[in-house]
Parts: structure tokens; C-alpha cells; sequence
């Protein structure tokens, strides 16, 4: 742990980059460990990844969760934009195997259930901060000005909301939702000009899309 500390306390850049860094290799490698193993190894990424937003607390000040009548307005709105143009492109990687424990577990499964649990609780706490400091606080920035943390950020630009929103698309299968959601979260930034409403209306998006997958049931989101 202190020597994660000390690199984060180096330069505000690894805060930054690190955990999010991490977080996205650890899911790349889910595939590794079979079809069992990776129910467990989303569970093990989503410890990690809780473990690192609290490493990076004390080094990224603006990562506070911040609620506002815009965030739980962009959240929903992000919601229904996912679901409603799901259908009309092709995604990225083809559609695969959906991710639902009930197969493997069995309908209804104490371990299915706990699996849908882990990867709501994850979605829902630890990916907003984690993403949402890496793409609204650093890339946004850093594009605007090399020294990032003297950028506000209110600022508005063209050049960086273009790229952020990109990058933040194809990071997701779903790579044209992902823009549009990319777009309206960085929206929130500027207009409260702090993170923390994005990271609300992240949460809010992630958590009822677990509540519709789960209900509908939509496994393909997942």
C-alpha cells in the first residue's frame, strides 16, 4: 500500500491514471479464468478497485460525490438513451456471451443472485469515481493544457469534449452510447464545474440499468 501511496503523492498524474489503469486490466483479464472464475474475478476486480478509489482519496481532492436535480436528470436521461438506440448499431466485439451468473448457477441461485449483487455494487460505487476522474478530470484537462490541474473545470472546449467523449465510447461494447453518455457527463462538469454531480448521475445510470437488466431481464447490457 505505501508504495502506492508514494507513487500517487509523486505527481498528481498517477492518481489519476493508475487505479483506472488497473481497473481496466483486471476486467480485460476476467476472460482468463473461465466461465466460473470469471464471476470470482469480477468480484476480486471490484475489491481492487474499491481499494484503490480509497488509496486515491487523499490525492484527488476533487473526487467527492456531489448531488444535484441535473445529475439525477442527466442519470436517467442516460438510462433511457442507452436502452432506446441499443438495438439500431452494431457493438463492438459482436454480441458475445452475455454476462448473467443464472446460467452457470442455475435460475434463481443464492450465488447467481450474490454475483448480480457484486457487479450492481460495483457498478454502482466503484466505477463512476474511477472513471469519471480519469476521463473528466485528467483526459479532459490534460488535452486542454499539458498542466491540467490549472485547467477549471468549467472550461469549455471543443477539441478535448470530442476526444473524452471517444475515448469514453470505445471503451464500452456499446460504443455509440457510450459517446452520447460521455457527452452529457461532461456536460454536468462543466455546467457545476466539479466532478462529483457526474460521478452521481454515473451512479445513477449504472444502478438502474442493473435494476432493468435484472427485471426486464436484459442480460445484453451487461
Amino acid at each position: 500500500m505505501k508504495v502506492l501511496t508514494d507513487k500517487f503523492a509523486e505527481s498528481p498524474l498517477w492518481p489519476r491514471i493508475l487505479p483506472f489503469a488497473v481497473f481496466l486490466a483486471l476486467g480485460a483479464g476476467q476472460a482468463l479464468f473461465g466461465e466460473s472464475g470469471a464471476y470470482w474475478f469480477y468480484l476480486a476486480k471490484t475489491i481492487a478497485g474499491g481499494w484503490l478509489v480509497w488509496l486515491m482519496r487523499p490525492f484527488v481532492k476533487e473526487m467527492r460525490w456531489a448531488f444535484s436535480w441535473e445529475a439525477v436528470v442527466v442519470g436517467v436521461l442516460v438510462l433511457v438513451m442507452w436502452i432506446a438506440v441499443d438495438p439500431h448499431y452494431p457493438h463492438l466485439g459482436g454480441e458475445g456471451e452475455p454476462w448473467n451468473p443464472f446460467l452457470l448457477y442455475g435460475e434463481g441461485a443464492a450465488l447467481g443472485w450474490f454475483f448480480v449483487g457484486v457487479r450492481t455494487l460495483g457498478s454502482t460505487l466503484v466505477v463512476p469515481p474511477l472513471e469519471e476522474v480519469f476521463y473528466r478530470s485528467f483526459v479532459y484537462r490534460f488535452v486542454a493544457k499539458a498542466d491540467f490541474e490549472t485547467v477549471p473545470f468549467k472550461h469549455f472546449a471543443w477539441t478535448p469534449l470530442i476526444v473524452t467523449s471517444l475515448m469514453f465510447g470505445f471503451e464500452h461494447s456499446q460504443w455509440l452510447a457510450g459517446i452520447l453518455c460521455g457527452l452529457a457527463y461532461q456536460w454536468l462538469v462543466i455546467r457545476k464545474n466539479r466532478i462529483g454531480d457526474a460521478m452521481t448521475a454515473h451512479a445513477i445510470t449504472n444502478f438502474l440499468l442493473a435494476l432493468y437488466v435484472v427485471w426486464k431481464p436484459a442480460w445484453q447490457f451487461w
